[in-house]
């Protein structure tokens, strides 16, 4: 049952309370005191500096709206736009969803758990906003809506809390970028999401992360997927950030239920990433897949990967392969844990760097030096994701060709 002040002893309790992996962050480094922003019509947006929408751009979220189901935008701690486009869908800040809806109180703090650590307190006692995103039973999303929490104050502590429901035979497809504007350097975004993928529904969810070269970033996210459903988890850094430290775990909690996670990191010098994903497959005909795609050019990455088999006739497989262009590290933890006869499991890990006769081969095709080994790391990124709308899989495409003008 929710109850807002076991809540608050939950996370008081727990403010200083370390992750279990990762750097620790002093939030006292920050300042997470409210930044008021006007609201923004629709073709306000449009209104925007070029260097800010461009930035925009990059996270995944167009002004223009084009080929959009609905917006949500945050800067710093206010939400500026927020509406959907469709019928069946919605979207809202979670604080007014909070205040005028007795439903998203099934939703709330049901499966992260407040007092996890410092970051999921920081996300409860002092609750910036967030979105709620979601597919009414039976509504199938036409375009993907676009959600962006962007800082724009220096050293700010940005918190968030979203939850995205997809009810009983729904199909969602959501678009999210973090991302900075040009002037900042410190921060730190600290950020909560819950999944609820129902019976027989579909949800895809394609996170872009573009932050500044001294950012800290903290999310915290847990998925539940019903009988029949499909999670899509798709996550992509390929821009410099000082810290970065998640974990997202997904429980398969009914029959025939499937989670694929799909990530693209790549590590700039300076930059220390902790990151990959958990899924716990707990019923027969459960299907589970991660994959990794990593690339070192001086940063220090740390891959993990687990997938958690309960019972027999499931299968899972794990994939994690890193290439290391300019120094750095990868570190590839990848675990298969079985707890039941029956169980199909399996893993593959490698870690290397471009072959020198893959480089030559593409020069004796008229390629210069740095335009073959570019050919070569698009080509190791490019990640085939099935079920993903083909208006999704260019989004991803386009940031991937455009994070890659900056990564060589």
């Amino acid at each position: 049952m929710y109850n807002v002040d076991e809540l608050k002893e939950k996370a008081l309790k727990a403010k200083d309370k370390k992750a279990s992996i990762g750097p620790d962050i002093n939030l006292d480094e920050y300042d997470d005191a409210p930044v008021p922003h006007s609201y923004m019509a629709e073709e306000d947006l449009c209104t925007l500096p070029e260097e800010e929408q461009q930035r925009l751009i990059m996270a995944g979220l167009d002004v223009q709206e084009k080929e959009r189901g609905g917006t949500f935008f945050q800067k710093d701690t206010s939400v500026i736009h927020c509406h959907s486009q469709q019928e069946g869908i919605e979207v809202l800040p979670i604080r007014k969803a909070l205040e005028e809806h007795e439903w998203i109180k099934d939703y709330y703090w049901k499966l992260v758990a407040v007092d996890t650590d410092k970051y999921t307190a920081a996300a409860e006692l002092g609750l910036h906003d967030g979105y709620v995103i979601r597919a009414l039973p039976g509504s199938k999303s036409i375009y993907p809506v676009q959600a962006c929490l962007y800082l724009d104050k220096e050293g700010l502590e940005q918190n968030v809390h979203n939850i995205i429901v997809a009810e009983e035979g729904a199909e969602l497809h959501v678009i999210t970028g973090c991302v900075t504007s040009a002037h900042i350097k410190k921060g730190i975004h600290v950020g909560v999401s819950e999944f609820f993928v129902k019976k027989n529904a579909k949800l895809s969810f394609t996170m872009i992360h573009n932050w500044a070269e001294e950012m800290a970033v903290r999310p915290r996210s847990v998925g539940m997927v019903e009988e029949g459903g499909l999670f899509l988890n798709n996550y992509i850094c390929m821009k410099p950030v000082r810290s970065l430290q998640m974990y997202p775990t997904t429980y398969l909690e009914g029959k025939d239920a499937v989670a694929r996670f799909y990530s693209i990191i790549v590590g700039s010098p300076g930059s220390e990433y902790d990151l990959g994903g958990r899924i716990y497959l707990r019923n027969p005909g459960n299907r589970a897949e991660i994959v990794t795609r990593t690339i070192s050019n001086g940063g220090s990455i740390i891959a993990r990967g687990h997938l958690v088999g309960e019972v027999p006739e499931i299968k899972a497989h794990l994939e994690c392969r890193g290439l290391l262009l300019k120094g750095g590290t990868i570190h590839a933890i990848p675990e298969l844990e079985g707890r039941s006869e029956g169980v199909e499991m399996s893993h593959e890990a490698a870690v290397g760097k471009i072959a020198q006769e893959e480089i030559t081969y593409l020069m004796s095709r008229g390629l210069t030096e740095d335009e073959a080994t570019s050919t070569i790391v698009r080509g190791f990124l490019s990640v085939d994701i099935p079920g993903l709308p083909p208006e999704l899989k260019a989004e991803i495409d386009k940031a991937i060709e455009e994070s890659d003008k900056d990564m060589m």
